[in-house]
């Protein structure tokens, strides 16, 4: 009897999601833009550190090169929460206040017990995910290979089903982290709910809208892949931009009318 009632009590802490068509993705990123040349320098700079940090990736995958596919697959997986200071600022413009540097700030300072413990359960998978990366690759790479292009050189080329399997497991958790965190992120720093509260109803938001979110998927890997091939540079525009149209998708996802404000005030 107990059980059922604490199964009642979760489903109605979750909040309503809505329905949005697919089309809605190209709203989410005009808004994503808007907000980046409203929120100026504070947005800028965060696209400047992704792009830094994405340099230092590069640079690992030189002195090391298995750690190539899990470095970057482990750095997307974090991407949600570095965002968190981009949600902070298009809160504040949502608001029709003036975007400040230290919102950003105050968002990670400030943040609940919940958000810091995502954000470290998604660094412990994104380092075991390198970790393990670098071990298949130890076990099941026979060839010799001293730099990333003769890596990428030799994944593509001699087609192995290993590879493929990886491929398919690192697909296959790239789509649950997905799920996990779409919205669940900028729920936890605009509401006050907690962490399995904020996962389901990321879960929930993605498994009513499918097409819609599986555009948005396809748009964050376009962005991401057009930041690769321009060295990096991209990230410093498209990573903000991404950042700010996550806070439309949770908004336009999630009716959060009836939680708890969470005051971030400074």
């Amino acid at each position: 009897m107990n059980l059922d009632a604490d199964a009642n009590h979760e489903l109605v802490a979750i909040p309503p999601i809505r329905r949005v068509p697919p089309g809605r993705v190209v709203g989410w990123v005009k808004l994503g833009w808007r907000d980046f040349l409203s929120a100026g320098w504070p947005s800028l700079l965060h696209g400047l550190i992704v792009f830094f940090a994405s340099l230092a990736i590069v640079e690992i995958t030189y002195l090391y090169w298995p750690m190539m596919p899990g470095a970057v697959s482990g750095f997307v997986l974090v991407g949600p929460i570095l965002a968190t200071g981009l949600y902070a600022l298009s809160q504040r413009l949502e608001q029709g206040k003036r975007p400040r540097f230290k919102d950003a700030v105050a968002a990670w300072r400030r943040s609940s017990r919940c958000l810091i413990r995502l954000g470290l359960l998604l660094i412990l998978a994104g380092s075991a995910w390198v970790a393990i990366t670098a071990m298949l690759f130890g076990l099941f790479v026979e060839a010799e290979i001293t730099q990333p292009v003769e890596f990428l050189r030799y994944v593509f080329v001699q087609n192995e089903l290993h590879f493929f399997l990886w491929a398919i497991l690192g697909g296959l958790g790239a789509a649950l982290v997905f799920a996990l965190t779409v919205v669940s992120v900028p729920l936890l720093l605009d509401r006050d709910v907690d962490t399995p509260t904020a996962l389901m109803t990321s879960i929930r938001a993605v498994s009513e809208n499918p097409v819609a979110m599986g555009w948005w998927a396809v748009f964050i890997l376009v962005a991401t892949g057009l930041s690769v091939i321009t060295l990096m540079f991209g990230f410093i525009v498209l990573y903000p931009v991404m950042g700010h149209a996550s806070w439309h998708v949770y908004r336009d996802l999630v009716d959060a009318a009836n939680l708890k404000s969470r005051d971030l005030a400074v």
